[in-house]
């Protein structure tokens, strides 16, 4: 039986047994079409092997540094097991029985990403009507258990620094602006505002398979950090001989790396910062970010200050990553709230005290 397409290219299709099959088949087609809901038998043969490079061909949104990620989960765990299957015959429960075997054997953020990756081609699928409906949707996922976080104190902050030697001002500066890695050591003599002591923060250098890439912040958006007083002298030493063009961290010309977790300065300043003291936490530069969150907001700062200050999305998202922090402000709401209603009361007696008509027991 010949029929048409939603794009009208002609198809065919046979095996019917009897002339009512045939007329069935044609009315659901027709109801499809008019319905939205057609899909061409043979776009549903298309292997996820197929679509696969195209998606990741797309995720051109993604920096480098997000991308290498999505790239490995699709070739280590997604591809080998479902590139050579059509995304017509792909079902709930084979997707589900999938993550939870490799649920058993990695990690919630592996499961999560190469998930993402199938489901994010399985939406694509859907929108180009080769299937209905995306299998991958509804699957129970495995939950990502949160890192308990390091926060270091002002002393110990020093000692570190004290410890890291020709990189000291680097740990006080991330530990006082919460800048990422990336973005500390993106910043140029130029950039550093000396009267207002501000940072502006417009580019982020991130290594990627051993090379630096270049680009703008995580948020995409340029921000002004301020840095405390104490860094400014560190600070100029560092760009002592160098023009505006070149970076403060460093040579001027190369971009640092991040150091190796295990041989490099910062593991080393670590290291001999707990031989010092035994209470000390084994700590890594990311640590440092949060560091500066806890510092500021036990100073004084504002969520939307310390949301402008790590170049947070938005105040919710600062108020989630930290909530821990915020736990004292909520001993402070409730004495507050005591001390307002304690002064309502003392306010609501005075009239009656001040003209001589308060009532006596």
């Amino acid at each position: 039986m010949l029929y048409r397409k939603p794009d009208h290219a002609q198809a065919q299709k046979r095996g019917f047994k009897t002339k009512r099959e045939a007329e069935q088949f044609l009315h659901s087609v027709e109801n499809a079409k008019n319905r939205g809901e057609f899909i061409d038998a043979a776009a549903a043969r298309s292997t996820v092997s197929q679509l696969g490079a195209e998606w990741l061909a797309s995720q051109t949104q993604l920096k480098a540094s997000s991308y290498r990620p999505v790239e490995i989960a699709w070739r280590l765990y997604v591809e080998p097991v479902w590139g050579a299957r059509s995304v017509g015959e792909i079902r709930h429960s084979q997707i589900q029985t999938w993550v939870s075997e490799m649920s058993r054997a990695k990690g919630a953020t592996t499961v999560l990403r190469a998930y993402g990756v199938l489901a994010g081609i399985l939406d694509v699928a859907v929108r180009d009507r080769r299937v209905t409906a995306n299998a991958a949707r509804g699957v129970n996922l495995p939950r990502k258990t949160g890192k308990k976080r390091v926060y270091l104190s002002h002393d110990q902050v020093q000692a570190l620094a004290d410890n890291a030697r020709e990189n000291s001002t680097m740990v006080l500066f991330l530990a006082y602006t919460g800048l990422r890695w990336g973005e500390a050591t993106a910043l140029r003599v130029g950039d550093l505002d000396t009267l207002r002591r501000r940072a502006q923060v417009s580019e982020n250098a991130v290594g990627v398979s051993g090379k630096i890439i270049v680009g703008t912040p995580k948020s995409h958006l340029s921000r002004s950090v301020p840095y405390p007083a104490f860094l400014s002298n560190p600070l100029a030493r560092l760009c002592e001989g160098k023009d505006r063009t070149q970076l403060i961290f460093g040579d001027g010309v190369n971009y640092m790396h991040l150091p190796h977790s295990l041989r490099g300065w910062f593991t080393a300043a670590v290291k001999r910062t707990q031989a010092q003291d035994e209470s000390f936490d084994r700590v890594t530069v990311h640590d440092l970010r949060h560091t500066a969150a806890s510092l500021a907001i036990s100073a004084g700062a504002n969520v939307k200050a310390v949301q402008r200050m790590l170049g947070h999305a938005s105040a919710a998202m600062t108020l989630d990553t930290y909530a821990d922090l915020f736990d004292d402000d909520l001993d402070a709401v409730a004495t507050a709230l005591d001390h307002a209603k304690n002064s309502s009361d003392v306010a609501n007696t005075l009239p009656d005290q001040v003209s001589g008509n308060a009532k006596t027991p």
